[in-house]
């Protein structure tokens, strides 16, 4: 009978702990509806890979037609008038700390400038906060990326 109640505690135990304290936690991986911070718009799809412990994302869609052959010619690295369709545009990315990535770089093709980056998975990894920033991040601009996969 005690091994019966000492199991059930057991039971019990582990069934008030939440599920999500299991769970992996939110990672910046897979791919990603770019949303327009000024318009509220998407504007393309971002896919996000690891290799190493180094993140990167590369431009898989672009989802205006009109701008499906858009090259980056504002841009003044390597970059310059290569297709957007295709491009890194997220590179050298870390984890920092968990649940926060940074210390690599994110380009805005539209203006060609290269950004320092933070991202942080929000909503349980449905959606992806970057902040793209200058010296401090306190000096830069967020958009929130959704999810696709």
């Amino acid at each position: 009978m005690r091994a019966q109640l000492l199991g059930a505690a057991a039971l019990l135990a582990v069934a008030a702990v939440p599920a999500a304290a299991w769970a992996q936690p939110a990672t910046p991986v897979g791919l990603w509806r770019t949303i327009d911070d000024a318009t509220g718009q998407p504007k393309s799809l971002v896919r996000i890979t690891e290799s190493g412990g180094v993140l990167s994302g590369r431009v898989e869609q672009v989802l205006d037609p009109a701008k499906a052959d858009s090259r980056c010619d504002a841009c003044s690295d390597e970059r310059k008038g290569q297709p957007v369709l295709g491009m890194t545009v997220l590179r050298n990315v870390r984890q920092e700390e968990p649940g926060q990535w940074g210390g690599g770089d994110i380009l805005d093709p539209n203006n060609g400038k290269v950004y320092k980056v933070r991202l942080r998975p929000e909503d349980g990894g449905s959606r992806l906060g970057v902040r793209g920033y200058i010296g401090l991040p306190a000096l830069g601009r967020s958009q929130t990326w959704q999810r696709v996969e």
